[in-house]
């Protein structure tokens, strides 16, 4: 059986007697690794190691930083297809899309490349007289990531290069689920230049996650995961005063106008929601048509496009995507099928019941459609996170506007029309973090940040982008004056202004 182990000061390592979780095979069922769940004492050797190497690291100019990254990027380019096939094995992703998701987080390591411009401070000649202001970033110190199974590498990559680059140390915590590639993209930093500590890799739950919570020397959490846990998260964090940036679950909605091309929304769509088996935070799972016409003409649209779909193994090149990530998850998703059904919702495509043949027991489940669905429904209003997707009608296009906005999860959106007018007002409207126009999975470039609002997003900083930079640097400000000698010319007990 294989072992994953922990990555610690530079190696591998693993600690006798901890408690095992199973990695599994998605597309068969099977276990195919085992993973040693750390203690918090384990966590204070990661912890031991970033706090004796962070000082000389914070100290090492931002150029030479980079140089870092530099070439952690090119050893992820030369590696990546090698970590497809890796996460595909844990994740059940097909090989396209593992590929776009570590393509997704190196992004973020090209932009974090730029480090040197980005931590340039402020400066004000001539504040007052003889008076002058500047301000500098300065690292955090320790900083910690939780990160979620369904993304392995941009997640983990989003968080890290940016905290890294900053002159952090960064503690890792990856879901166990699938854990390989969290560790080897820390192996290929170390090979990079990155000195050993700076980058440690601690599996765990939830226990783990309480001693990252609690430990007074991690200044700031990083968190992606559901919404309730990214409360608690975010709750326990800011009560130990600690930064939190913490990105809850997602109910995206995708509206169409009349006048929209429908065959090219009717692909977006489908791609959105079941692209990934439907386990993305920015996946598509609810449409909005506005007016029965348009609601009639895309359903019949999409049924075509859904009988063409093909659940596959990661590696089948010709199937659109693979397994859910474990029985029970799938279970979940099943139960909220039959939910919907029972809510009054109509079944339109079922995709329960779906085996792979020679693979009966993985997590397949097919493309489900779901239609009538009203706000009122609890298999709306929660997050299901499969291959299922719901038309919830719309007569207007303020009742469509009003849906997303009222939603208790604030992530993405995306409108489809060829009305540059109903566009621009629908984005400057709708209460949600991230707009698509015509742009079904709104994820905004590395340059820009990612970040929902409502039970999507708790903190007051995004991922990524400058936010990052924000988010993992403290800014200090500097008011300085070169008396010329003599004697003091007044003593003032007030406030000093530059009146």
């Amino acid at each position: 059986m294989r072992s994953i182990s922990h990555f610690i000061h530079g190696e591998s390592v693993s600690f006798p007697g901890a408690r095992l979780s199973d990695v599994l095979d998605p597309s068969t069922g099977a276990v195919q690794a085992q993973v040693g769940l750390a203690t918090p004492s384990q966590l204070q050797k990661a912890m031991d190691s970033a706090l004796s190497a962070q000082p000389d690291w914070a100290a090492t100019n931002p150029q030479r930083r980079a140089r870092v990254m530099f070439r952690f990027k090119e050893l992820i380019e030369a590696n990546l297809d090698d970590m497809a096939r890796m996460l595909s094995s844990e994740h059940g992703k097909v090989i396209a899309d593992a590929r776009g998701d570590i393509q997704r987080g190196l992004e973020v390591v090209e932009f974090a490349c730029g480090i040197p411009h980005l931590l340039k401070g402020d400066y004000t000649e001539g504040a007052g007289p003889g008076i002058d202001v500047y301000s500098i970033r300065q690292p955090l110190g320790i900083v910690a990531g939780i990160t979620p199974f369904n993304f392995p590498a941009m997640i983990p990559l989003w968080m890290s290069a940016m905290a890294i680059a900053c002159g952090n140390a960064f503690i890792l915590k990856p879901s166990e689920r699938d854990p390989s590639v969290p560790v080897r993209l820390a192996e290929l930093a170390l090979e990079a230049g990155l000195p050993a500590g700076i980058l440690n890799v601690v599996h765990g739950d939830k226990e783990i996650v309480d001693a990252i919570l609690d430990h007074p020397d991690i200044k700031a959490v990083s968190f992606v995961g559901s919404s309730d846990i990214a409360n608690y998260v975010y709750q326990r964090a800011a009560a130990n005063g600690k930064r939190a940036q913490c990105m809850g679950g997602a109910k995206n909605h995708g509206i169409i106008l009349p006048d929209a091309d429908m065959d090219q929304a009717v692909a977006d769509i489908v791609g959105a929601a079941y692209g990934s088996a439907g386990e993305r935070c920015m996946a598509l799972p609810v449409v909005t048509p506005v007016g029965e016409a348009t609601a009639e003409i895309f359903r019949t649209k999409l049924i075509a496009a859904i009988e063409t779909l093909r659940p596959g193994i990661p590696s089948d090149p010709d199937a659109q995507y693979g397994p859910l990530v474990t029985g029970q998850h799938k279970a979940r998703v099943e139960s909220y099928i039959q939910m919907a059904a029972d809510e009054g919702a109509e079944i339109v495509v079922d995709g329960r019941g779906f085996q792979l043949q020679g693979y009966e027991d993985g997590f397949y489940l097919a493309p489900t459609l779901i239609d009538r669905v009203t706000p009122q429904m609890k298999s709306y209003q929660d997050e299901i996170f499969g291959p299922v997707l719901q038309i919830l009608r719309a007569e207007t296009f303020e009742e469509a506007l009003s849906y997303p906005s009222k939603h208790q999860y604030g992530n993405g959106v995306a409108i489809f029309t060829r009305n540059g007018d109903y566009a621009r007002k629908f984005a400057a409207q709708v209460e949600v973090g991230m707009v698509g126009i015509n742009v079904p999975i709104p994820v905004p470039v590395a340059y820009h940040s990612f970040g929902g609002w409502k039970r999507s997003g708790f903190g007051d900083l995004d991922q990524y982008g400058e936010d990052g930079v924000r988010f993992y640097t403290r800014n200090k400000k500097i008011t300085q004056r070169w008396p010329t000698g003599g004697a003091v010319v007044d003593q003032s007990f007030v406030i000093p202004t530059m009146k």
